[in-house]
């Protein structure tokens, strides 16, 4: 196993509509309003745009993002990503109940030289860092659509 390489997957119950979901999670550029640790978003050109991260670690990532798919019959946003973190990332949608499952899945290698550095010893911390970016982006979600069912 690559000490620089993680998968991520992570299970999403939201109390929206399917589309009212993917409506939201495909402007990226408005992810930084309601996910505290995605610092900022710059679009580059219709497809390609550059993104800044910081959690809990005291360290900024870099990436530059191009869309490799945009269905929204299929409910799928997937994202090739280079820079700190090399790989892609992808949610798929589907209806659950009255509201949406949202599956993301995410893998990628790390390319920063500190957290290459850090990779054995690091691992546990960086796993729990982004289980709290993960829970932080779903609460923000969640605030997001709640405000668009009382409007």
């Amino acid at each position: 196993m690559d000490r620089n390489h993680y998968r991520f997957r992570s299970v999403w119950e939201l109390d929206a509509a399917p589309d009212v979901v993917f409506g939201v999670l495909e402007r990226a550029g408005e992810y930084p309003d309601w996910w505290p640790q995605v610092r900022e978003v710059t679009p580059v050109d219709e497809r390609t745009g550059t993104a800044r991260f910081r959690s809990l670690i005291p360290y900024d990532l870099h990436v530059r993002a191009r869309e490799s798919r945009n269905d929204p019959r299929a409910r799928v946003l997937e994202i090739e990503m280079t820079g700190d973190l090399e790989g892609w990332a992808r949610w798929t949608l589907s209806a659950r109940g009255g509201g949406t499952r949202a599956v993301y899945e995410q893998e990628v290698d790390v390319n920063k030289p500190l957290l290459r550095r850090l990779a054995v010893a690091g691992r546990p911390f960086f796993l729990a860092n982004h289980a709290l970016m993960m829970r932080a982006g779903r609460r923000g979600l969640r605030k997001v659509l709640a405000r668009r069912h009382t409007v």
